[in-house]
This record gives C-alpha cells, structure tokens and sequence, in this order.
C-alpha cells in the first residue's frame, strides 16, 4: 500500500471513530412527478469509487523522499500542464493573415475597411478641448439658482394669551425660529423645488420642536408651497401653526430620600405647580438642584431622568423626579496624589474651610481657583470622595482629594514704559516660585534706563501661614539721576502684607514692615547757591490700608478706592531727626451704559516733624508725570532752585478726572490733571497746576495699555508743550 493510500485510510478510520459510522449520501430528485427513488441507492457506483483512488504503489516499502524533493516534482507537474493547456488553446485559434501564429484574433471575420489604413497622426487627431471656464466656483454659486423664496409663519398671534402665568411671546418663537430655521439658513436660494420641500420639512419639525418647549405638546404645523404665476418669481413658503392647548403642571414631585433642611430640594426647584410645562425652566431647574445640592451639604447628588405624564382631557402634567442625594457630609481630609508642588499641610492653609465643617461645593472651587493661581501646577484637580467614615452632625466625612502635576517654577517677565521727564525704563525679572517649598520665591530683577539703573534680590513667601498673607524680605541698589536729585542708595527691607489677587478682590487689605537705607544725594544748598553731597541714613516702618469697593484691580468701572499710608521714619547721620510721612488717596468710578467710565481721583500728603533739608531728597513729595499730575514732567512741580531745577516738598495735593469711552478691545480717554507741592507740611491750595490731554487704550485680559498726550494750562518757561506717558494699566 502507497503512503498516500495509508493517509487516507487512517483518516476515514479517525473521522469514523470520532463521528460514528459515516453516512451515506444519496441522490435525491426534486421532481414531484418522478417515483422516490430507493435510498439505498448510492450516488455513484463501488467501480466509479475505485477509480478515483490512487492506485497502490507496488514499491510500498521503498523509503518515503524528501519534503522538497516532492514540493519540486509538482512543481513541474503543474509547468508541463500549464504547457498542454496552452498549446490546446492556440490549436483552436486561426492565426493572423500574415501567418504569424503568434497572433491570437478573434474566429469571427472582420469586414472593417478601414483597419488596414495607417493610423492618423496625433497631432491631427480632431479632439474638442475641455473647457474649464464652465466649471467654477461661480457657476455652481447659488446666486444663480433656478429658484428663490420666501417664508412666513402663520398662527402665532394666539400664542399672546395674558391668563397664562407665563405668556408665550410669538416674536420670541419667532427669533429662536431664525436661529435654528434651514429655510433661513439658505437665505432664499435653492437649486429646485425639492431642495425647497426638503428644508420646509426640516423646519416643520423644529416648529413642533420649539412649541412643545414651551409647553404645546399637541400643536401641529403644516407647510404649504405657493407657487409663482410665472418663472423667475419668488416662491412662498407658509409654516401655519396650530398651538393647540398649552400644558400646566397638575404635580411636582421628587423621588429623593430625606435631606436637611426639608425643604431643600423644592425651595431649589424654581417651576411651580400651575406654571406652563416650559422645558427650559425645566433644565434650568434640574441644573440648579445638582448646583444647589452640593453647597449645602450633598457633593454625590445624583439627579436621574424625570418623568412628565400629559393629561390631553385636563391640559396637565404629573412631573416627577428621581433625585440620589448620597450622604449629607461634612469636609475631612485632604489627600494630595501626584507630582505635588507641596504638601496638604499646605493645601490646608490655602483652603477656606476646615475639617468637620458642612460641605460647600463653593469653597472646594475656591481652593482649585487658589491652587490654580499659584502658578506651579501645570494641572490641579480638586474632588470629593466618600470615605464612609461617620462626620458630626450625623454627616459623614468626605475625603477632598488633590492631584497635582507640578509645572515649571521659573519665570521671565519683562516691562517697558516712556514717560517725558523720566525717559525710557525697561525692567526684567527672574522668578524661581518654589524654590523654597511651600511657595518660597527667590526673585531677581533690574531696571535700566536713561535716568535710573538698579538690581535687586528678593525672598517672597506666599499663602505665608495664611490665606493670601505674603512676607517679603528684600535686598536693592538703585542709582537716580534726576532733575530733582542724584543719588545712589542701598535698602533692606521687609514687609507682611494681605492683598487682594486678580482672583479675589478683597475688601479690606493691610501691609506692614521696616526699611533701612543708605542713599548719598545731592541737595540744593540755598546758603551756597550749589548743590552738595551728603549721605542719610533712614529707618523706617511704613504701613498701609485700602478699603475697596471696586470691580476690578486693574480696570474699575463701579465703586470707591480708600487707602491710608503712614511711615514713621528716622534720619540719621548730622543730627537725628523723627518725622512723619503720611498720605490719603481716593478714587472713585461711575458707569455710564456699557462704554462710558466717569473717574476721579484725590491724593493729599504731609511730612511733619523735620525741616525740609534734613530730610532725603528721595524722601521728599513730588508731582507731576505720567502717575501723577499728566502734562508736566516727571517730579516738574513744586518749589524749585535757582536752576529750575524741583527740590521736593512737605506737602502734596494732587486731583484728576476721566472720561473713558471704550468701544471692543480699543477706548479713548479724555482728562484733566490738576497737583501742586508746597514746602510747608500743609498743603496751601494755592498755585496749583493743571494738565489737560488725551489719551488711548488697548485693552488685553492682562490689563489695558496706556498712551497719554497732555500739555499743560498756562505754560511757563522750561515746560514742555506736549508731555507722553506710555505704560500698562490705568492712570488710577
């Protein structure tokens, strides 16, 4: 037996044991009339069978060859009957008229007279050329659409029915028609009049739509197509809306377990019983309970899908609405996962409640806005979690989870402003926020311009204990070069203070701290006639508090600005001298409409306790410049020396009033600056300057960018005709 043969054998024996006895399968006739043949009956006979096995090698024990010496034998079987199939099927071809048997035609004769004449030159070839000039952008323009149209709605003047509690404006379905409208939307052109018949459906439907919103739930809407009188006219389209009845709430209720206060979920639900089924109202309502909820003790509510059961006979509906409030509960601990900036210790610090305190989704935003503000996370989530661990007052305690993802703590800003007087000044800084955790900044700046050069190192530590409380510790040099004074000083300084952010604008804020310095300053010597060197030593303890009622840090448009400075300060070197320096400030600001600002501005200041020349030329009051009086140069007014040249003051009184026009990201502004300085440490009220000009605005949501142009009244000699200011932020 062949080891083809022996294969096969084994494998009906395998498919036999396995299976079972192997069927039969027999032939069958579909036709009804033929006698059912015998079953027993095989489909093809025990002889046919045979023939289709190999037959057996009779060298059965010889060895089996190799895998590849079997895989090259049919190989070239295959070959050698490609060849007889294709030299069978060139037999049957005739060949070609030349005798080339190589030539395959067709059987057919072909009677063409043409096919033995040489072929056309190309270039000669009769080809009607594409033109692409029919096929642009404007010949597919709907403007030159086949049709165009109109559309109108029908039947809403019923819907302005005053018994209702909340009547239905049809200019209001109208509008929000428009918004949503296809018909509006082709803007009256179409291709054809199934286009047309396409969009009024379209629109039949957000008809339907917008009157269920508002409590219709059985109105209807037909549209119909008036046709021309002739082409070319316009088509109408008419939506005609029937309202129908307008439905009420019958019933409104909640599926929700029991809370504290009892009343809490329907206090939060606006819609009332008797009001119309308005869907916004609804949605709103339903928002406000998952907003309302979380505020007062439930951060896991849990609002599923309501349920409105309409009444055609009555014109109502029974509401219902499941609401899973979860546990009431209570803050507990803060945990912080990630790659953390700093640890929760601190995060209690920042945040505005405490451990056992009723939840407040409202303050657990608070401390995601303050994290967020500190500027060294890159991302920072803020979440609450059950920890099913019993709080007090029956709550429990609910874990608030920060992740963190620290971002880069190094920063580089820069500032450049212009002012006439003090020239240009250009300042940079380089910031490390975090390089002493928790919110230990390391700062280094400098400013270099053409009257004034300095560098600086300060250690800033922020949230310092408490809440936007900040300690500073600073180290500077600055060299001045005004027309009021030369000098060169040294100061080291510190200060707590408690400010307001972009974020939070706070009401109240104080600062306190020290300054000492060093400063060698010329001064204008009247007995001499010449100005002389001389070097102060000044300690100071400056404070200062601001009561703020406006709406915004950088750009106010409503409310007051109050501050109070007051620095007890000590000179030391030729003598010891005590004095005082003091100053109030006001602003005020009034919106007119939404483009007009009126603002106004009052500053008064006082030095008591030393005479004018024991005390620093630095130290003294100046006016005039870009934050002070516009029109003017920088430190120009007050008393002078024989130079012209100010030498400062004891006393200050400075005014200014606005009117500030801003039409999208640009505004104008018109003032007028009035100030003076006066020697005595009272304020004469006498000789005082004013400066009128106009100014522009570029607003960006980091603050507007200023430019002021401004000349001063009555002019003396020595002073500038026009005066530019250039810097970011208001003048006050």
């Amino acid at each position: 037996m062949s080891n083809q043969h022996s294969i096969y054998v084994l494998a009906t024996l395998l498919l036999a044991t396995t299976l079972g006895p192997v069927p039969v399968a027999y032939a069958q006739d579909t036709n009804p009339n033929t006698a059912a043949p015998d079953r027993r009956d095989p489909i093809i006979t025990d002889e046919e069978f045979d023939e289709t096995i190999p037959p057996i090698d009779p060298n059965i024990d010889a060895p089996l060859g190799s895998i590849q010496e079997w895989t090259d034998e049919q190989r070239r079987l295959e070959q050698e009957q490609r060849a007889d199939d294709a030299e069978d099927e060139t037999a049957q071809i005739p060949a070609a008229k030349d005798g080339n048997t190589n030539e395959l035609i067709a059987d057919a004769p072909v009677n063409d007279p043409e096919i033995d004449d040489p072929l056309v030159p190309l270039e000669n070839f009769d080809v009607e050329r594409f033109d692409e000039s029919e096929y642009t952008e404007a010949a597919e323009n709907l403007d030159d659409a086949e049709l165009r149209y109109e559309y109108r709605l029908e039947g809403l003047e019923s819907l302005s029915d005053k018994s209702d509690v909340r009547p239905v404006n049809a200019d209001d379905i109208r509008g929000r028609f428009s918004e949503l409208s296809a018909l509006e939307e082709g803007d009256g052109k179409a291709v054809n009049g199934a286009m047309i018949s396409a969009r009024m459906r379209e629109d039949q439907q957000l008809l339907v739509d917008i009157m269920s919103g508002q409590g219709y739930f059985d109105a209807t809407v037909n549209g119909n197509l008036e046709l021309p009188a002739q082409k070319g006219d316009i088509v109408t389209v008419i939506l005609q809306v029937t309202p129908g009845q307008r439905y009420d709430f019958a019933s409104i209720m909640f599926e929700a377990g029991p809370v504290e206060p009892e009343d809490l979920i329907s206090k939060n639900f606006v819609p009332k019983i008797g009001e119309p089924i308005v869907a916004e109202r609804v949605l709103a309502a339903e928002a406000n309970l998952a907003v309302a909820l979380p505020q007062e003790g439930y951060p896991f509510v849990d609002i599923g899908q309501r349920d409105i059961l309409l009444d055609p006979e009555t014109a109502t509906g029974d509401y219902t609405l499941p609401v899973n409030t979860g546990p009431r509960s209570s803050f507990g601990e803060i945990v912080t996962t990630g790659t953390t900036a700093f640890d929760a210790d601190h995060v209690g610090v920042i945040a505005r409640f405490k451990k056992g305190e009723l939840y407040d989704s409202r303050k657990v935003d608070d401390l995601r806005k303050a994290l967020v503000s500190t500027g060294l996370f890159s991302i920072v989530s803020v979440k609450p979690a059950p920890s099913g661990e019993a709080g007090p007052d029956g709550t429990e305690y609910a874990t608030i989870n920060v992740e963190q993802e620290a971002g880069p703590p190094r920063t580089i800003a820069g500032s450049a402003g212009y002012g006439t007087g003090q020239g240009i000044r250009v300042e940079g800084s380089w910031t490390h926020r975090n390089l002493f955790p928790p919110e230990g900044a390391l700062i280094a700046s400098a400013v270099a311009g053409t009257q004034e050069q300095g560098a600086s190192v300060t250690f800033r530590r922020s949230n310092a204990g408490r809440r936007d409380r900040t300690v500073e510790f600073g180290l500077s040099a600055l060299r001045s070069d005004l027309d009021a004074y030369e000098a060169l000083t040294g100061r080291l300084g510190g200060r707590i203070s408690y400010n307001s952010t972009p974020i939070w604008q706070k009401r109240f804020t104080y600062s306190y701290g020290f300054e000492v310095l060093g400063t060698n300053e010329e001064d204008f010597n009247f007995s001499t006639g010449e100005r002389d060197s001389r070097t102060y030593y000044v300690a100071a303890l400056p404070g200062e508090v601001t009561f703020d009622t406006t709406d915004s840090l950088l750009n106010p448009t409503e409310g007051f600005r109050i501050s109070a400075k007051l620095s007890p300060e000590a000179s030391l070197g030729s003598g010891t001298q005590f004095y005082g320096r003091g100053q109030v400030e006001a602003t005020t600001y009034y919106g007119i409409g939404s483009s007009f600002v009126l603002a106004g501005r009052a500053r008064i200041g006082s030095i008591a306790g030393a005479d004018r020349a024991d005390i620093a030329p630095s130290r003294r009051f100046y006016a005039g410049g870009g934050g002070s009086v516009r029109g003017f140069g920088y430190q120009e007014l007050g008393p002078k020396d024989i130079d012209d040249d100010p030498i400062g003051g004891r006393s200050l009184i400075e005014a200014a009033a606005e009117v500030r026009y801003r039409f999208g990201d640009y505004g104008v502004v018109g003032f007028v600056d009035a100030g003076q300085v006066y020697t005595s440490s009272t304020p004469g009220f006498d000789n005082m300057r004013f400066g009128v000009g106009i100014g522009g605005r570029f607003y960006t949501n980091f603050g507007p960018l200023r430019l002021d142009v401004a000349t001063p009244i009555n002019r003396q000699p020595g002073e500038s005709r026009v005066s530019v200011y250039i810097s970011i932020g208001q003048a006050f």
